[in-house]
């Protein structure tokens, strides 16, 4: 972050004690608390949006989430003098919520509940942004496995990581293809039907325990950018996906966290279907698949072939966690 943009914080009604540097961004302490100015890549009408979504949420109180500061004119972001936009929002000098410990992770998926709650639009609000597509996400994802297929299929010489993901490659690939294909099925069935009508839904983006802080007054949410219009459960999927990697897909947490969210917001059966088929997917493969080909392939960091052992390793316990928790969804195969 360069040092100019500390000049911006004079366009703000805040007096300011001090500023440091930190997670990408200036920490500043101010007579209205901590406050974080950071780069905003996005557009005013994606920023007006995120605004509305934070004071609703807030307003509410079912929980405590970052408010975007406006400036003395009242607007969402500045710029400096080479055009760069920065946003200045609330922040809190907590901890992160720790993936060890399971009553907060219990705690995280009960906070997402009761944020989703009141993440939602009247679907008659102007300049609502397209739904995002599960299954077109799906198809460019299977697009690409197909290229870094067809990429190690003709080269000669290749890396132990690269006979490693050869070899695993097809067995995901016709995993990905299936998924894709089932998950059309249903929701074109349920289109049809004339389901998933009513209030527009929106999701955090990228609820992970990064961007789920305690301090003192409790949790607080942050990092609300990557919002975007999709079913609740893509938070869900991506929080879950995070936390079972790391303990092996164990059923017994994957179960109590799921009971812990329906506690607060109950999941349709819609939902429970959408859920089920982002956890099929085999996204973590994908992305070590698509990292190794969009970067330089002369030196591949070690840390890839481990990433790769452990998602080949944890397939089986994954499949059985599919069938145990989602029973009344894999019968669907």
């Amino acid at each position: 972050m360069n040092d100019r943009a500390v000049e911006l914080l004079e366009q703000y009604e805040i007096e300011v004690l001090r500023t440091r540097k930190g997670r990408g961004a200036i920490l500043c302490e101010t007579n209205r608390g901590c406050l974080i100015l950071k780069e905003y890549a996005g557009s005013q009408e994606r920023i007006a949006l995120q605004d509305r979504l934070l004071k609703q949420v807030v307003e509410a109180g079912r929980v405590q989430a970052e408010e975007i500061v406006p400036d003395r004119e009242g607007a969402l972001f500045v710029r400096d003098n080479d055009g760069v936009r920065y946003v200045l929002k609330t922040w809190r000098e907590g901890r992160e919520c720790s993936t060890h410990d399971r009553g907060e992770c219990v705690e995280a998926v009960r906070l997402l509940a009761r944020l989703h709650r009141n993440m939602t639009l009247p679907s008659d609000t102007p300049g609502l942004p397209a739904a995002f597509s599960a299954e077109k996400d799906y198809d460019k994802r299977n697009r690409e496995l197909k290229r870094v297929r067809n990429y190690l299929q003709q080269k000669k010489q290749k890396s132990w990581f690269e006979l490693s993901l050869r070899k695993a490659l097809d067995g995901f690939l016709e995993q990905a293809l299936a998924v894709t294909e089932e998950w059309k099925q249903y929701a074109a069935a349920l289109t049809e039907d004339g389901g998933g009508e009513g209030p527009v839904a929106f999701c955090h983006g990228d609820y992970q325990y990064h961007n789920i802080l305690q301090d003192s007054r409790g949790w607080f949410l942050v990092n609300f950018e990557k919002y975007l219009r999709d079913n609740p459960v893509r938070d869900l999927y991506l929080l879950l996906r995070k936390l079972l990697e790391k303990e092996n897909w164990s059923v017994s947490l994957g179960t109590e966290l799921l009971e812990s969210y329906e506690k607060e917001s109950p999941v349709s059966a819609y939902s429970r279907i959408d859920l089920y088929y982002r956890l099929a997917y085999p996204e973590k493969f994908w992305k070590i698949a698509n990292f190794y080909y969009n970067s330089g392939k002369s030196w591949i960091p070690g840390k890839n072939q481990e990433k790769l052992e452990k998602v080949i390793a944890q397939e089986k316990e994954k499949q059985h966690f599919l069938n145990e928790v989602f029973r009344d969804v894999s019968h669907l195969h």
